[in-house]
């Protein structure tokens, strides 16, 4: 019996998906099945870098939980795809959650609502994610806290 590879890839996509997602949501028990050793990072960073010094699946999960440090009850879901082109993965999402604290300049109280999008590219090489260009509507975010430029 001959395999449908375009629903095997379709099947091996959804699988990182799912997981990039949990990584996200803040359990990273999926990080080394999904996630490659060489991993990196493409991003405008809040500090003015490019995201080059994250790298690897340890790298990934530090970035994630400083993101997530400051916002309690953060979720991340999927609004728009994914869009599968070949070795590349795409999706937009919505991130939901509530101000905890501690974001450099914010002025808005412990319990403010937030919500920002973005979309992320991912880049698929031996059934794992191998390199992660975001854009996210971070202006959004930090006018919801009220942080002053």
């Amino acid at each position: 019996m001959e395999q449908n590879t375009t629903t095997d890839a379709t099947l091996a996509h959804q699988r990182l998906l799912d997981g990039w997602l949990t990584i996200w949501n803040g359990d990273y028990s999926a990080l080394n099945d999904i996630v490659a050793p060489e991993f990196a990072l493409h991003a405008s960073m809040l500090d003015g870098g490019d995201g080059s010094a994250v790298r690897g699946p340890d790298g990934l999960v530090g970035w994630v939980a400083q993101t997530r440090a400051a916002f309690t009850e953060m979720v991340f879901t999927v609004e728009v795809g994914p869009i599968i082109d070949r070795d590349q993965l795409a999706i937009r999402w919505i991130a939901v959650g509530t101000y905890g604290g501690g974001f450099p300049g914010a002025t808005v109280p412990v319990g403010t609502a937030i919500r920002f999008t973005g979309t992320d590219i991912l880049r698929i090489e031996q059934d794992l994610i191998a390199e992660y260009w975001v854009n996210s509507d971070v202006h959004v975010l930090l006018a919801t806290l009220g942080v002053q430029f």
